[in-house]
């Protein structure tokens, strides 16, 4: 497999279909650390110069106190390869440390994105791009539908409250297996963020679970994604969607269709 060529794809596929990245924008790319971030990175470099519409692509880190080893590596890694790389130490993440060391994902989420806000306007960037992979968008959807009791996932494209930011995410159809043999082609290093390291978590449970299932259904991630652009609101239960009131032409309940896996077969 030709992983650049594979990737570049995917990422290709994400962004037209989705319009992710219009004419002059400024893209900035949150640079974790990890092994995702910096495939993407690489992807819109090498897209840059060959997409038909003029865009520039920047790089930035924001550090919350929790990269188990000094991220500058990665920062020298990218200016040796031309890339524009800010790197902002967040106050307010270091000392929620301090004052709240056992605070949830949502706390550090909500400090996180005001950060990401305040270095993205910095920099001029009108459009900010996150490394969330096919995974994350699955393990999303399955972990709103089993404990949230809704059914969503991440948003491959959505705005900032204030409608100043474009957020876009171009790996959703990039899985964990490409992005991890992508950045060690690169030679990339890599640091971990202590967060990923957790066991005992909903996240790394759903991880295990696929990890299990996907030995037997090695395209399931497919599938899924799959899923999440194909919705059959009149199959579900929100009222909001149905024709209680049966004035619509709508597929009987009792007339499944042809496509659809029994129970049985599943």
């Amino acid at each position: 497999m030709d992983l650049e060529k594979t990737i570049l794809r995917k990422v290709g596929e994400a962004i037209g279909r989705f319009k992710m990245i219009r004419e002059g924008d400024r893209v900035a790319v949150g640079v974790s650390g990890g092994k995702d971030s910096v495939t993407l990175l690489e992807a819109l470099l090498l897209l840059q110069k060959r997409a038909p519409i003029n865009f520039s692509v920047c790089a930035f880190t924001i550090e919350q106190g929790k990269f188990l080893a000094p991220i500058h590596p990665v920062g020298e890694f990218l200016r040796a390869r031309g890339v524009e790389w800010s790197y902002t130490e967040d106050a307010p993440s270091l000392r929620l440390l301090t004052d709240q060391p056992d605070h949830g994902c949502d706390v550090c989420s909500r400090f996180r994105r005001r950060a990401v806000y305040e270095v993205a306007r910095k920099l001029g960037a009108n459009v900010i791009a996150f490394g969330h992979t096919a995974d994350d968008f699955c393990e999303s959807f399955l972990r709103n539908a089993m404990f949230t009791g809704r059914i969503s996932a991440l948003p491959a494209i959505t705005w900032s409250s204030k409608r100043d930011f474009r957020l876009i995410r171009p790996l959703v159809y990039v899985t964990e297996d490409l992005t991890r043999a992508f950045a060690a082609s690169l030679g990339a290093p890599v640091i971990p963020c202590g967060c990923s390291q957790k066991t005992g978590t909903v996240r790394r449970s759903l991880r295990d679970m696929f990890a299990e299932i996907e030995k037997d259904h090695p395209f399931l991630k497919e599938t899924l994604l799959s899923a999440m652009g194909k919705v059959e609101t009149g199959r579900l239960l929100d009222t909001r969607f149905l024709d209680l009131e049966g004035s619509s032409e709508e597929t009987g309940f009792f007339e499944e269709p042809a496509e659809l896996v029994s129970l049985g077969e599943v």
